[in-house]
């Protein structure tokens, strides 16, 4: 069946909290036909805070969480309020909104996955189609709930095309690594199967520990990585847990991992600590993968970090890639994501696969809330 393409707005707000990604797409919901305008709209300390202080919860009814709720919803209201009010006029018509929301827990070994926001109350406030909570028949139906972005990687991958400054396709499997809160990789083979699990940590360790120390949001360039020492047993012990040694599929829940007590290490030992611990996740998952990918290409804010691409350069072996380098936008890659999901979800397309959440079948998803509904 052909479909012809809608415009889709993607929004994104990950576990490292750095604020709302928000991503304009067009698709068919197989390929790619355009990427669209895309802004970040960083959370203020206080918001940041508000946020992580529900992380964890699942009871969504309590007061405090429920103001939650109703903050995350409105700021992402907002924030396509404000991308919408400066973008070119061939962009305007939003066909749907895909409204990842907010993950506050995720156990899938329990049957539980908690995103939180409102889609309903975000379409009323912008009289728009929303397609939300993607995570919640996949989890029900026994699979992992995560990742759920690699049937757009594979959309992505399938349309390799090189900048005439950029890098061209290699042969071989091809593996997306997503270096957010948590880490995540889609490997794409030749044929266009699909296998994926998260790896380990991103960034949000890095982030947390960097931020009890020195109160800053996260290691900028790596320069605190940069000017410490590996503390090897610590990272051993952390790298002995079962989990890097499962095959995939296989997630993880932002706070699976805890950082060294506070006085063990440095600051600068810490941090190197713990970006070595996200690149050797990494590089641990290769032994559990069906097949060797011949190229890595890195998105989300990972990729910014120099020490952490030099550490993964080193441990991969192959040529490992930023977004950019084949001209991709890292940043806005998770949000068009939605955008893509949304638009298949509302086509009755699946968006999880036994290769990348467990599920005995390909599963549809999403809870969609029509415009004027």
């Amino acid at each position: 069946m052909i479909f012809e393409p809608m415009i889709a707005l993607g929004l994104m707000s990950g576990t490292s909290l750095d604020g709302i990604d928000a991503a304009l797409i067009k698709t068919d919901g197989e390929a790619v036909i355009a990427f669209g305008p895309r802004r970040t709209f960083p959370y203020a300390p206080d918001v940041r805070a508000r946020i992580k202080s529900v992380f964890g919860r699942q009871d969504c009814e309590a007061p405090e969480v429920q103001e939650v709720v109703r903050l995350v919803t409105d700021l992402h209201a907002k924030a396509v309020q404000d991308l919408l009010a400066d973008i070119p006029p061939d962009w305007q018509h939003v066909d749907l909104i895909g409204f990842h929301g907010q993950t506050l827990f995720h156990a899938p070994e329990r049957g539980v996955t908690v995103q939180i926001g409102d889609g309903a109350r975000l379409g009323r406030i912008l009289d728009r189609t929303v397609v939300s909570d993607f995570r919640s028949l996949d989890v029900a139906s026994g699979g992992q709930g995560a990742p759920l972005v690699p049937v757009y990687h594979r959309a992505l991958v399938s349309g390799w095309t090189a900048r005439p400054e950029g890098t061209a396709r290699p042969s071989g499997p091809i593996a997306v690594l997503n270096v957010g809160g948590v880490a995540n990789v889609t490997v794409v083979a030749e044929d266009g199967d699909m296998v994926a699990c998260d790896t380990g940590p991103g960034n949000a360790l890095i982030d947390d520990w960097v931020a009890l120390h020195t109160g800053r949001p996260c290691d900028v360039d790596g320069h605190l990585a940069a000017r410490g020492c590996v503390n090897e047993v610590w990272l051993a012990e952390v790298l002995s847990a079962p989990f890097f040694m499962a095959a995939p599929p296989k997630s993880l829940d932002r706070d699976a991992f805890h950082l060294p007590p506070k006085g063990t290490m440095t600051v600068e030992d810490g941090a190197a600590t713990l970006t070595a611990f996200t690149v050797r996740a990494v590089a641990a998952v290769r032994t559990v993968l069906p097949c060797a990918p011949s190229c890595w290409v890195v998105c989300g804010g990972g990729r910014c970090n120099p020490v952490l691409m030099s550490g993964l350069r080193d441990a991969l072996g192959v040529p490992v890639l930023a977004a950019e380098d084949i001209g991709w936008d890292g940043d806005a890659l998770e949000a068009q994501a939605f955008g893509f999901l949304a638009v298949r979800a509302v086509r009755g397309l699946p968006i999880s696969f036994p290769g990348t959440t467990g599920v005995a079948v390909p599963l549809p998803g999403g809870r969609i809330d029509f415009a004027g509904g």
